[in-house]
């Protein structure tokens, strides 16, 4: 078999950058210009992408379609090429519920084959190097994995079941992301008071993620009753100083229902984590 004609919908940043990557192990890089903007022609032509008039030319030419646009538009671009029959490849790589990715599976499954795809990280520009998480049938996995072999992107297969990559990208997207949000929340309550280069101070002298650290969560879970007081307590410093303070109050909400672990010191990760999906 030669190499795979690759379709991508559609150039953005990422996508864009993404399937120039796969160029080198392809015999063409396709894109649909119908509806696009000049931005996205412009990115494209920067990237080397080989342009198509419309869906159909590119989806009766394309062995493989990689799938990278607006998560609430991902539905709608897979119901496009389930219209016209589309009986290749199809990486489904957005940041979609695992629900969602098992929709576009069924929608598309008869006729194409779906991989369930999670980018994580950067676009590969720069010297920057994401990863792709694939799940999904084995041998369509392998055939992704092949068409990015040493290029910036790295793909790792999780598993075979679609819905699998879309989960780990939104787990790790809900912490990344509300992080970032509660550093803003931060920072705001402390310039308030005049208190925020200390704030970062304060911070510098710890490195490292939360996230990497799963068997902290057991020692929070026997330390919410107090600290999801004091949580309401920030929120309230953040509602006068004008900021927004539904997220605290969110998070005090969360740990209130492990306020029967109060001082557990033998609470394990597994039985704090049951605690918190059945309260």
């Amino acid at each position: 078999m030669g190499q795979p004609t690759v379709g991508i919908l559609h150039p953005g940043s990422m996508g864009a950058a993404v399937a120039a990557c796969a160029a080198g192990n392809a015999a063409a890089v396709l894109w649909s210009s119908a509806g696009r903007s000049r931005a996205s022609v412009a990115r494209a032509e920067r990237f080397g992408l080989a342009r198509v008039p419309n869906l159909r030319d590119l989806l009766e030419r394309s062995d493989v379609v990689i799938s990278l646009c607006p998560p609430a538009a991902a539905e709608d671009v897979a119901g496009g090429v389930a219209e016209v029959g589309f009986t290749g490849l199809y990486v489904e790589a957005n940041a979609i519920s695992p629900e969602r990715s098992l929709r576009i599976a069924e929608l598309l499954g008869e006729a194409a084959t779906v991989v369930d795809g999670a980018v994580i990280g950067s676009p590969p520009v720069g010297g920057k190097m994401p990863t792709m998480y694939l799940s999904g049938p084995a041998a369509a996995a392998a055939r992704v994995e092949k068409l990015f072999e040493e290029t910036d992107v790295q793909v790792k297969v999780l598993g075979s079941e679609v819905g699998q990559a879309s989960a780990l990208k939104l787990a790790y997207t809900s912490f990344q992301k509300t992080s970032r949000v509660l550093v803003a929340l931060a920072l705001g309550m402390a310039r308030e008071h005049g208190v925020d280069q200390e704030l970062v101070n304060v911070a510098a002298r710890r490195t490292g993620s939360y996230l990497s650290e799963p068997e902290y969560v057991a020692k929070v879970a026997g330390r919410a009753w107090r600290w999801g007081p004091e949580l309401e307590e920030a929120a309230d410093t953040l509602a006068a100083a004008g900021l927004p303070a539904e997220m605290l109050r969110a998070a005090a909400s969360t740990l209130a229902r492990w306020n029967d672990a109060k001082d557990d010191g033998e609470l394990t990760l597994t039985e704090a984590l049951n605690r918190l999906a059945r309260p």
